[in-house]
């Protein structure tokens, strides 16, 4: 009978059960935010290349 109280309690606890979809949920967020930067870093860093290129001229001294 103790067993089954023990069991019956053990269901009842979702303690354990929300920190684990805490934790599911910041690395989910985490992947999403590493994939967005490694996607659009490449794209960030080819536009301020050209703005660099294109403005080069403009700020040399003679």
């Amino acid at each position: 009978m103790k067993f089954f109280k023990l069991m019956n309690r053990f269901n009842r606890e979702e303690d354990g059960a929300t920190a684990i979809e805490y934790g599911l949920f910041a690395a989910l967020i985490s992947a999403v935010i590493v994939g967005t930067v490694s996607t659009l870093g490449g794209n960030v860093k080819t536009g301020f290349e050209t703005v660099n290129t294109a403005i080069a001229p403009a700020t040399t001294t003679p």
